[in-house]
């Protein structure tokens, strides 16, 4: 088991520990990795880098003030397998419907459409934009615009 640590990334105050997750899977740890920002307590976190250090990993984030969170109501939790809302982007609003929820059973799988540079549903394309993982939520989201065409 590893050790994964968000750290704020200001050299000013040598790297301050936001949050840490002791004796975290591996898989876990990947799926972080990609996910662009990161949601925590209400507050969203922009990711800047990522960086191995032995059987430690760390995150780099800086607080992404002109981003919002999603206020969902307790009942659109997920507690089992992994979800992934996908959400279509929509410039200029804070309003992302959901096009689908995936809710997948293997790690891989969730890493693999998480790292895809676009999705296809019913026939339809859509480019990612950005990933995230909102714990608030239990979720992992893949922002997408549909491709014209």
């Amino acid at each position: 088991m590893a050790r994964l640590e968000y750290r704020l990334n200001d050299e000013s105050q040598t790297y301050p520990v936001l949050y840490y997750y002791d004796f975290i899977d591996k898989d876990e740890v990947s799926l972080r990795f990609a996910c662009d920002y990161w949601i925590k307590n209400k507050r969203v976190y922009e990711r800047t880098g990522n960086q191995v250090n032995g059987s430690k990993y760390i995150i780099f984030v800086r607080e992404a003030v002109e981003e919002h969170v999603l206020e969902q109501e307790q009942d659109d939790r997920y507690w089992g397998g992994i979800c992934v809302e996908l959400r279509e982007f929509r410039e200029g609003t804070d309003r992302y419907p959901v096009v689908h929820r995936y809710v997948l059973h293997d790690d891989d799988d969730a890493l693999l459409l998480l790292q895809s540079d676009s999705l296809t549903l019913q026939g339809k394309v859509w480019a990612r934009t950005s990933t995230e993982i909102d714990e608030d939520r239990k979720v992992y989201v893949y922002y997408a615009v549909p491709e014209q065409g």
